[in-house]
């Protein structure tokens, strides 16, 4: 028997937020969460987002055991502001069971339905700067601390309950040389000289906080064309501000200003911290923030998070000046690998940047989408 059951008291969303600490406790590849962090995300008195967005959680039970889990999600700035009429589903998580997905999914479709809505898509978060897509390639590759993992039977119940696939991103893989390119060095210094720019450097975190609301900023003017786009809000950025910047070391930031002081490029690259999640198996106490606080300082491995670039200059080469300062940094902490972030797979213009690097797609996820009319 399958029963699904909404989510109303902190115990049971401690239970929605720890399933899949069940689910993939014998997978190697799947990289934890933190709970608390976890916890946070889903609580509509903590997270800003909900000042423009709904979610509803839902348990699914069969035999009286959990079996699956799924939010619901309106983002009221996609639907009203976007004119997308698409409720969103994330936190997928289930056993290989289609019945038990196909319940979660109706609930989806309930919801949907009452607020009018046309189709549903998923799994994604609140906004465009969350986990999104089911892996469909890379079962075998640990998932970085932005993405989720997923069993290969997940896509066949897709298929098989006729979702179809809306999205796409693809992941790669880059090899770092020994030394810079002779290439990216000559190419960086003629745009440096052409547009007059030059590199902000940070000594320590503090210095870097007054540029963030800036980076948001190239970052919505960057993206606003994909299709998964919703712009990210002040009160968001203000709470990534205080959930994520304490995990990046101002080496790893990258900013380009203009002769007038104007922020117009940045990228943000961390070690991987998947191989140190995993060891703190959701918890950074007693002992999960000594493994992280390990992979911050020695790391053979980095990950490519955040990139953006003004439109009035992207295509002039100024990702020449960030790959000439991320070869540096890479080649003094002894990276030698580099995974890139999901990429939209229309978005060619960014995986070109990585074609000097050997760059081996290694990983593919999809959202599914249904209609619901």
């Amino acid at each position: 028997m399958i029963e699904v059951l909404q989510v109303t008291n902190q115990k049971e969303l401690k239970q929605f937020v720890t399933f899949p600490f069940q689910l993939y406790r014998d997978c190697k590849y799947w990289v934890p969460p933190l709970i608390k962090d976890e916890m946070e995300t889903l609580d509509s008195s903590k997270n800003p987002v909900f000042q423009n967005a709904d979610a509803t959680y839902f348990l699914a039970y069969k035999d009286k055991k959990i079996a699956g889990r799924i939010a619901v999600i309106i983002n009221h700035l996609e639907v009203n502001d976007q004119q997308k009429k698409k409720v969103r589903f994330g936190w997928f998580d289930v056993i290989d069971d289609l019945n038990v997905t196909k319940a979660l999914l109706e609930k989806v479709f309930e919801i949907g339905r009452q607020h009018q809505l046309e189709y549903a898509e998923g799994p994604v978060g609140f906004s465009n700067m969350e986990k999104a897509g089911i892996l469909t390639q890379g079962f075998e590759e640990l998932n970085t601390m932005i993405t989720w993992y997923h069993y290969p039977y997940y896509a066949e119940h897709f298929k098989a309950l006729e979702f179809e696939k809306q999205a796409t991103w693809v992941e790669y893989k880059l090899t770092i040389p020994d030394s810079i390119k002779e290439k990216v060095a000559k190419f960086s210094k003629i745009v440096r000289q052409r547009y007059e720019l030059s590199v902000i450097r940070f000594n320590n975190k503090k210095e870097i906080l007054p540029y963030v609301d800036s980076m948001f900023d190239l970052l919505n003017k960057t993206y606003n064309t994909l299709q998964t786009f919703v712009p990210v809000q002040q009160y968001q950025i203000d709470y990534y501000k205080e959930k994520y910047f304490s995990f990046i070391h101002p080496d790893y930031i990258t900013c380009i200003k203009d002769n007038s002081g104007k922020l117009i490029a940045f990228s943000v690259v961390m070690p991987s911290f998947s191989k140190a999640l995993k060891k703190a198996n959701g918890r950074l106490f007693p002992i999960g923030w000594y493994h992280i606080l390990k992979a911050q300082k020695k790391n053979e491995l980095a990950a490519f998070y955040l990139i953006g670039i003004d439109p009035e200059y992207q295509g002039k080469g100024v990702t020449a000046i960030i790959f000439e300062e991320m070869q540096y940094l890479f080649n003094s902490k002894g990276i030698h690998t580099v995974e890139t972030n999901p990429e939209l797979i229309e978005n060619t213009a960014v995986q070109l940047l990585w074609k000097d690097y050997d760059p081996v797609q290694h990983k593919e996820r999809s959202t599914f989408r249904k209609s619901i009319v």
